[in-house]
């Protein structure tokens, strides 16, 4: 086991203020809640058909539609990427990403236990908008939904297929990636002193009700959960606050990681208090190993 605090991140409504997406739909002049109640009749007029579909990906293919249709002409990979530059970043991103990363190299006794802190993003958006975000310089890994480009006849990249998805279920499969380690199957056994992440070490911060399952996992394993809701937002005030009282999140607040603002604070509060843990913890096998038995002269 390393002593790695790990603070795994939620994009869309976490991150930015609404959903990844919406520079393309500016570009292309599409109106996008047009879009998502064209997405949202989906799930029923597939199970009508008597086809099974999963409601949190099947936005892919609607995007996918669009581009066959020529309303998305020419949107491939280079250009999802290029719209990471486009995000709606919330007040204190990605600021908050490198006061974190930072938070413990001044402190010598955490560099004696080599703790320190890295970041991740688990999205059910596209992969390659994250990668083209100014977050990226801090993000150790991210896991989101990833697009294969077919060639067109002149010559050019389209979007085509579907390569990788993440849904709100699977997003624990990437927990449990992040806690064993780059490399090693998820299904592999490994003993905790094996696994690279300690799930008690995890920080995961998503802003809703989809997210309850990366919750439980997290929460339920020792970690520490928090959710972000816009300022002003009675719905998503109201949402989280649930969350709150079912016990699925140890606590909430507006969406701002500026300096001293509830969000900011408690993150860093927290990532210091699992640095503080892990000290102890260290130096009681230390003290362990000390007391060993010997033989006797």
């Amino acid at each position: 086991m390393q002593n790695i605090i790990a603070i795994i991140w939620d994009f869309d409504k976490t991150l930015v203020d609404g959903y990844m997406q919406d520079p393309i739909f500016k570009e292309y002049n599409v109106n996008a809640s047009d879009f998502w109640k064209e997405v949202n009749t989906l799930p029923g007029k597939y199970r009508e058909e008597g086809v099974k579909i999963n409601t949190d990906t099947i936005y892919l293919n609607h995007f996918i539609n669009y581009v066959r249709k020529g309303i998305f002409k020419g949107l491939n990979n280079a250009k999802l990427k290029s719209y990471g530059d486009m995000q709606k970043f919330y007040p204190g991103i990605p600021d908050i990403f490198k006061t974190t990363s930072e938070l413990l190299n001044d402190d010598p006794v955490c560099k004696e236990y080599n703790i320190r802190v890295e970041h991740y993003i688990v999205s059910t958006g596209f992969a390659e908008v994250i990668r083209g975000t100014s977050i990226m310089k801090y993000v150790k890994e991210i896991w989101g939904c990833e697009l294969i480009e077919h060639e067109t006849e002149d010559g050019n990249k389209e979007l085509g297929e579907i390569g990788y998805t993440i849904d709100n279920t699977t997003k624990t499969r990437a927990l449990f990636e992040i806690n064993k380690g780059p490399g090693i199957n998820v299904n592999s056994k490994l003993t905790d002193a094996q696994r690279r992440v300690d799930f008690r070490n995890m920080i995961y911060i998503a802003d809703g009700p989809s997210d309850v399952p990366a919750f439980s996992v997290v929460k339920g394993r020792g970690g520490a959960t928090f959710a972000i809701y816009p300022k002003g937002h009675q719905k998503a005030f109201e949402q989280v606050e649930r969350l709150r009282e079912d016990g699925r999140i140890d606590m909430f607040a507006e969406a701002d990681y500026t300096d001293n603002t509830t969000a900011s604070m408690w993150i860093c509060n927290k990532i210091r208090e699992f640095a503080t843990r892990i000290i102890h913890e260290e130096q009681a096998k230390r003290a362990n190993d000390n007391t060993a038995p010997t033989h006797l002269v």
